[in-house]
């Protein structure tokens, strides 16, 4: 069956090559049909306005409002000495709020003529904070001049769709484009089989496109937003039905631990009992080990409930069973962490073939990209003779030049970070594909679940093992109450007194300005009229050793550091040699010092919601109580507050990670998540369209188990290719 002509066509040749080099780079559209399915964001009634009250900060806004007031004013600068320098300051309404626009220099001849008092306009720029009052700097805009020939036509009808843009391509430009290639939509092929189509009453595809890029009523946008849904939903979960459909027909090794082997001397010297989760999940496991297909297992475990342990016995199983064990961590530091704390839990388990180690001993062997070559040598020696029964590495292990003995299960930490084809690269080491194990820290709902990881079997461990400590967390409004803050460095003082370590989390390092790209560049003036840069860690370290942590051992890590002085750095806090650790996120996962008690957490609106569950997971992790204080200087009733104060009221991650999906558009969570997905969803919202989601999952299985290779479906595999391809183009560009 031929690919659709029409809607292959690259949008050179239909938009011309200036506007389709913006679209690829920018938006990543490249065909007509990519055009065709760059949805609206929401639509604008011609005769409502705008919601100015809840705009978020730092993104790019359209909005339709009407003009209240505009004022010229000249002010003197460094190019304008002599008071000749120029900003228009306009001000907009929309009946629920005002918000400024602000013109500078030649930049403001054309508005002041064309912005005055009563005009109705589309403006669109990036939300930014300025004297605390929300502003757009330099906005285009587009005049609604009801009557004018052109905008009646291109906003045909009441509702007027506002589309995802971009600086270099306001969303009024992109609706014209779309109108040049919305007859092709005709011509679409649909993935949908007709009995699932008509069973559900769902409009056809050139239907849909249709409606969604020019309803007249809201009526056509909730018919392409139900059918546009199902397209998404269906297609994604055909992809992962095919690959459980395919996994389920690899065989494997099953690997059953000996009796009174290496897994029962290891629990034998556990000073703790596993929790009933623990036993649970391990059970599951270990069931699935023993089968001759591959476990693809997904295990999701608040921060702090025992992961590491879990996998660790696995891993054990498989040493016992004959078989070797992979880790994959996603940073070095992570990897060193995971090595250490993995040999300290074995003891002389880990010492295989030294003086001294036990007789179930094997050997454990760190890999990493920056080791010496002598070392990497004999490390890859112990792994394609056996004599490592564990290896602990990054990415290093993935490379063609690493071989195993027979590789029987590999564990993924902090799967996020690793494509679909990563997964497979390490798989293929194995005589036969081995069995998985990938973990998370970063709760996951189940739809997320079932949309980003359905490849994979879920097990949850939710309980956290005794003689975990609380944590309290706190919003500090540094803003609002600059006295809050040096309170905090007192807390951290407090800490450090009663014997305890704290850690200071920044978003920056602070070397960025060595780079001549980016030191070379004028700062326009709405740049400086831009909120400041985010705190960087080397200027907080050297503030708080001047000024209120004056007297204590403060250290900084960050993820441009050597990655010996990386782990020196580590090694004395663990040691508890440095009482202050100012940090960058490298600490976010894995890393373990249970004396380590407070965290304080700078600009913490510029983290996402997970990540500062992540991150406040590293203290509270010994008896002592843990404390976590989220520092800010964005205003109470701003959305990064609200965000904040989310954090603040619950440890609960499942619960967290709900608000995140909630808040963050589903594209950031998915596409974090795996390679590929955040593309293919641009209408399915994961938390509210839970039910489509698992009725496309049961009709997606169906499909595959009756025609596997789709051959009854040319519609669908044409949808299939194209994401598949998307997600092979995405792995290309991440790898």
């Amino acid at each position: 069956m031929d690919l659709v002509p029409a809607l292959e066509e690259p949008l050179k040749k239909v938009l011309g090559p200036a506007t389709a080099k913006v679209m690829a780079e920018h938006l990543g559209l490249h065909s007509v049909g990519d055009l065709l399915h760059h949805y609206p964001r929401r639509y604008e009634e011609r005769g409502q306005l705008t919601h100015l009250a809840d705009l978020p900060m730092d993104e790019h806004v359209t909005v339709v409002a009407q003009v209240a007031d505009a004022r010229l004013h000249t002010f003197a600068s460094t190019k304008a000495p002599r008071g000749k320098g120029q900003r228009l300051e306009v001000t907009i309404t929309d009946g629920s709020g005002r918000l400024q626009l602000v013109f500078f220099g030649n930049g403001v001849h054309k508005p002041h003529k064309e912005l005055l008092p009563g005009t109705r306009a589309m403006f669109a720029g990036k939300v930014s904070l300025f004297n605390r009052r929300l502003q757009l700097a330099h906005p285009a805009y587009e005049l609604l001049r009801g009557d004018a020939e052109e905008t009646v036509e291109t906003w045909a009808g009441a509702l007027i769709p506002i589309y995802p843009a971009t600086a270099k391509l306001e969303s009024w430009k992109i609706g014209k484009a779309i109108q040049t290639v919305l007859p092709s939509a005709q011509e679409a092929l649909d993935p949908l089989p007709e009995t699932l189509r008509e069973g559900r009453g769902l409009v056809t595809l050139p239907e849909a496109l249709l409606k969604i890029h020019r309803p007249h009523t809201k009526a056509d946008i909730d018919d392409a937003h139900a059918r546009l849904k199902w397209d998404e939903a269906f297609v994604l979960q055909v992809a992962l039905a095919r690959r459980r459909h395919t996994d389920a027909q690899l065989p494997a090794v099953p690997r059953k631990p000996a009796p009174d082997g290496l897994l029962t001397a290891f629990d034998d010297r556990l000073p703790f009992t596993l929790t009933e989760g623990q036993q649970k999940v391990s059970k599951e496991i270990f069931d699935d080990l023993a089968t001759d297909h591959p476990m693809h297992r997904l295990l999701q475990g608040e921060v702090g409930s025992g992961k590491t342990l879990v996998a660790l016995r696995a891993m054990l199983a498989v040493v016992d069973a004959g078989g070797q064990a992979a880790m994959l961590a996603p940073t070095e530091v992570l990897a060193q962490q995971h090595h250490r704390s993995i040999t300290e839990m074995m003891g002389e388990l880990a010492e295989g073939g030294m003086l001294g180690g036990s007789e179930h001993a094997t050997k454990v062997v760190l890999l990493t990209g920056s080791m010496g070559t002598a070392a990497r040598r004999q490390a890859m020696l112990d792994l394609v003779t056996g004599e490592a029964g564990i290896v602990i590495g990054t990415h290093a292990l993935i490379e063609d030049k690493v071989q195993f003995h027979d590789l029987g299960l590999v564990v993924v930490d902090e799967q996020h970070r690793f494509g679909v084809e990563q997964r497979d690269a390490l798989r293929g080491k194995g005589k036969q594909p081995p069995h998985l194990l990938v973990m998370t820290a970063t709760p996951i709902p189940r739809t997320v679940a079932m949309t980003v990881f359905g490849d994979l079997e879920t097990s949850v461990l939710d309980q956290l093992p005794a003689g975990r400590s609380p944590i309290a967390s706190h919003v500090v409004p540094a803003a609002d109450k600059p006295h809050f803050l040096s309170r905090a460095w007192e807390r951290v003082r407090e800490e450090v007194e009663n014997g305890h370590q704290a850690y200071v989390v920044c978003p920056r390092i602070g070397d960025e300005e060595d780079d001549p790209k980016k030191s070379g560049k004028k700062k326009s003036p709405e740049d400086e009229a831009e909120k400041r840069p985010p705190l960087a860690v080397l200027d907080i370290a050297d503030q708080l050793t001047k000024g209120p942590l004056s007297g204590l051992r403060v250290e900084v890590l960050h993820g441009r550091m050597h990655p010996d002085d990386k782990d020196a750095v580590m090694r004395r806090f663990a040691a508890g040699e440095t009482q202050v650790l100012v940090a960058t996120t490298v600490i976010e996962v894995g890393v373990n010092v249970p004396n380590a008690t407070a965290m304080v957490i700078m600009d913490a609106d510029r983290f996402g919601v997970s990540q500062l569950h992540q991150l406040r997971g590293r203290v509270g992790r010994g008896s002592a109580a843990g404390l976590c204080l989220l520092v800010t200087e964005m205003p109470e009733a701003s959305a990064a507050r609200q965000r904040l104060n989310a954090v603040a009221s619950t440890l609960d991650g499942f619960e967290l990670s709900r608000i995140d999906l909630e808040q963050r558009r589903e594209g950031d969570v998915l596409g974090q998540a795996q390679s590929g997905a955040r593309t293919s969803l641009r209408v399915l919202a994961v938390i509210e369209d839970e039910e489509i989601i698992a009725e496309a999952r049961e009709e997606a299985t169906s499909v595959v188990a009756a025609d596997p290779e789709l051959t009854a479906l040319p519609g669908l595999r044409t949808a299939l290719d194209a994401l598949l391809d998307e997600e092979r183009e995405q792995y290309l560009e991440k790898g």
